[in-house]
């Protein structure tokens, strides 16, 4: 994939699509003062140049998804292998190299039915492979339906409230359907599959995937977005965007404080990713920085300033293999 740089008007057409995925590009025109056709060819420039797209997903608490985090160690070539089979795999996402290339970080999906099979058979018998933990992911406080703060500064107040104020659905806009939770059915597969292809499909397209009418797709999916269900994410390489230095950190923190520096961190702007794990280490990050000098800075000054962090482990990715998006692969941080 060739990384291009950005603008002022696409960085605000990365967050005006962060903030409301499905917004057609005539309103994300009339927001940004710019034509139709100029907020189309920059989005197809961006997807082809920069990977941008947005998928629909479903809330994995909501959806009776398990989630775990696994590391792996190898050697390269093992590694770079290991990587791009998992990244085959229905039940994985944000695959990243790290540490120069020997280590897997992979986020698993896991129901009670499937008996977690990857993690109990079929990574420990990947010959090649030296050392393997699972963190099992309690609670996120940045990531999934809550985005990553650090791409979505382009817009004005005035901006998003324009964006949104058609009715258009808020990315993610968790609410109550008639008075009732709304939850993935069963019956949803064929609609989820698609989203998770394009989550900006139009309706017509999605009722072809689907064999339901036009009117059926757009009464669900409405429902599926504005009760949390479902949430749409939005995919763009970082590099595109001036971050060019990522690394997953590992914090230990006494349990007492951990909730109170979950929140705090969640608040970092440089922090795309903030989970509370069982494991070795309870608190994982993904960081995102312009570059080295901005990665140690932000070690030093704003994590080194938190109380109650009592170690920190640093693993600098190296290429992101698949991201939230089944087409989204080979990212370069």
């Amino acid at each position: 994939m060739i990384v291009t740089m950005v603008d002022a008007i696409d960085r605000a057409l990365v967050h005006a699509l962060q903030l409301a995925g499905r917004a057609p590009y005539s309103r994300i025109g009339e927001v940004l003062g710019v034509s139709t056709q100029t907020v189309a060819r920059r989005f197809n420039r961006l997807r082809a140049e920069a990977g941008l797209r947005v998928v629909g997903l479903p809330d994995p608490q909501l959806a009776g998804r398990s989630q775990w985090l696994l590391r792996l160690t190898a050697t390269p070539r093992v590694a770079q292998d290991l990587a791009g089979a998992l990244s085959r795999r229905p039940d994985t996402s944000w695959i990243k190299l790290a540490s120069g290339g020997t280590e897997i970080v992979a986020t698993v999906h896991s129901t009670p039915s499937d008996g977690n099979a990857l993690l109990l058979n079929d990574i420990p018998r990947t010959s090649g492979i030296t050392s393997v933990s699972a963190h099992y992911l309690l609670h996120q406080y940045v990531g999934g339906p809550i985005a990553w703060r650090g791409r979505a500064n382009s817009l004005t107040a005035e901006q998003e409230a324009a964006l949104l104020q058609t009715g258009i659905p808020r990315t993610p806009s968790p609410q109550l359907v008639d008075g009732a939770s709304v939850k993935v059915r069963a019956s949803d597969g064929k609609l989820l599959q698609a989203l998770g292809e394009d989550g900006r499909a139009s309706h017509a397209d999605l009722a072809v995937r689907t064999g339901w009418s036009t009117a059926t797709v757009a009464r669900r999916l409405d429902e599926l977005l504005r009760s949390g269900a479902i949430f749409l994410d939005t995919d763009v390489d970082p590099v595109a965007l001036g971050f060019t230095t990522s690394a997953m950190l590992w914090l230990s923190v006494p349990p007492a404080h951990l909730d109170a520096v979950g929140r705090a961190l969640a608040e970092h702007d440089e922090l795309a990713f903030v989970a509370a794990t069982t494991g070795r280490t309870n608190l994982v990050t993904q960081a995102i920085c312009a570059g080295p000098d901005a990665l140690h800075s932000y070690l030093t000054e704003r994590l080194g300033a938190i109380e109650h962090i009592t170690a920190i482990e640093t693993a600098p990715i190296l290429r992101t293999v698949k991201a939230a998006s089944p087409g989204l692969v080979g990212w370069r941080v």
